[in-house]
C-alpha cells in the first residue's frame, strides 16, 4: 500500500511539473551565431511569437559563437533535459557532419526534433565597386580574375561557407577565390559594404536590406526558379536558371531540444510553434526578409526529423567533393 501511495505520489508530481511548465524559469533560444546575424533574427522574431502563444513563458536569446555553429549545439545538446534550454539552427545541422571529421553530438541521436520554422534562399552578392552588373558578366569577371578575389563567409559550417563552396564548385573556376572567415553574418556584411571583400553568398535575411539600399551588388539568387513573389528579388536569376544545373541551396531553420526531454514538454513546445508559425505577424516579417514560413509535415518532429536525415544524405557528399573539412 505504501508503495502504491509512493508511486502514486510521484506520478501527481511529474504531471504537476509538466503543467507547470514553462514556469517562472526563462526558456533559453540558443543561436550558435553572433547577435546581428540572419539565425539570429529569426529566432529573436520567432520567439516574440511564441511569448502569445506559451503563456507566462519568458524567452530569451543567448548567442553561443564559434566552431561553425557546433560550439551552441554542443551546449544544447548537453544542457539539461528540461525544456527551457532550445536551438534554434539553420541548415548547419545537416551541413556539420560533411564540414566536420569530429563532432561532439550526433545531429539526429543527441536532439529532440521540435519542428520547423522557415526556408530561406540565399543571394549572391558582391561589393558596390564590382564592374559586372548581371551574373554572367560577374561569373566571367570571377573565372578571369579568382586569383585576385576573395569571398567571404560566416564561419566554418555556417550557411554563407556552405553556399560559397557548392558555388564555387558548380561554376569551376579554374582559380579558386581566397576564403575569407569572419565571427558571423554581420561583420562579414560589413566588410563587403565598405569594399573590403569581394563577394557573399547569404541569406535573404540579411541581404534584402543591402540590396535595396544599394550597399551591394546583388546577382542570382540559389533557389531553383526565379523568388516570383519577392518584391525585391523577383528580377534576378536563379543559378539553375544561368545554367548551374541541380543548383538549389534554400537555407532551412528547425528548433530542437536536449535528447531526454520530457514527451509532455515536447508537446507543448510543439504546439506552441506551429501556432506561432500561423501568426499573421510573425508570417509577415519572414515574407519582407525572402523567407517562407513551413507549413507542410516538417512542422512535426518527425517530419522535421525525416527532412534533416534526408539533408545530411544530400549535402554530404557535396561537400566531400569541393573537398572542404574541420577536425
Amino acid at each position: 500500500m505504501k508503495r502504491l501511495l509512493v508511486l502514486a505520489l510521484a506520478v501527481t508530481a511529474l504531471f504537476a511539473n509538466a503543467q507547470a511548465y514553462p514556469g517562472s524559469k526563462p526558456i533559453s533560444f540558443v543561436v550558435p551565431f553572433a547577435a546581428g546575424g540572419p539565425t539570429d533574427r529569426v529566432a529573436r522574431d520567432l520567439a516574440q511569437a511564441m511569448r502569445k502563444t506559451l503563456p507566462g513563458a519568458n524567452f530569451v536569446i543567448e548567442n553561443v559563437n564559434g566552431a561553425g555553429g557546433t560550439m551552441g549545439a554542443t551546449k544544447v545538446a548537453k544542457a539539461n533535459p528540461d525544456g527551457h534550454t532550445l536551438l534554434l539552427w539553420h541548415i548547419g545541422m545537416a551541413s556539420t557532419p560533411g564540414l566536420y571529421r569530429k563532432l561532439q553530438y550526433k545531429p539526429l541521436e543527441d536532439f529532440e526534433y521540435l519542428g520547423m520554422v522557415n526556408d530561406v534562399p540565399m543571394t549572391l552578392i558582391g561589393r558596390p565597386q564590382l564592374p559586372a552588373n548581371t551574373y554572367r558578366d560577374f561569373e566571367n569577371y570571377i573565372k578571369a580574375n579568382g586569383a585576385k578575389l576573395n569571398i567571404a563567409h560566416a564561419g566554418l559550417g555556417s550557411a554563407s561557407h556552405l553556399c560559397g563552396l557548392m558555388w564555387q564548385s558548380a561554376v569551376n573556376a579554374k582559380v579558386a577565390m581566397a576564403t575569407i572567415p569572419f565571427g558571423g553574418t554581420a561583420p562579414a556584411m560589413t566588410a563587403l559594404v565598405r569594399g573590403q571583400v569581394d563577394v557573399l553568398c547569404d541569406q535573404t535575411t540579411n541581404t534584402t536590406s543591402q540590396i535595396e539600399s544599394g550597399r551591394v551588388k546583388a546577382y542570382a539568387v540559389t533557389t531553383a526558379g526565379r523568388l516570383t513573389n519577392h518584391k525585391l528579388l523577383k528580377d534576378y536569376p536563379s543559378l539553375q536558371e544561368m545554367g548551374l544545373k541541380g543548383f538549389n541551396l534554400t537555407i532551412w531553420h528547425g528548433l530542437y531540444a536536449p535528447k531526454g526531454t520530457p514527451a509532455a514538454v515536447l508537446k507543448q513546445l510543439n504546439e506552441a510553434l506551429k501556432l506561432a508559425l500561423k501568426d499573421p505577424e510573425f508570417i509577415k516579417k519572414q515574407e519582407d526578409l525572402g523567407a517562407i514560413v513551413v507549413t507542410d509535415n516538417r512542422m512535426e518532429p518527425a517530419g522535421h526529423k525525416a527532412f534533416v536525415a534526408a539533408e545530411i544524405e544530400k549535402l554530404k557528399p557535396l561537400i566531400e567533393a569541393a573537398g572542404k573539412f574541420a577536425d
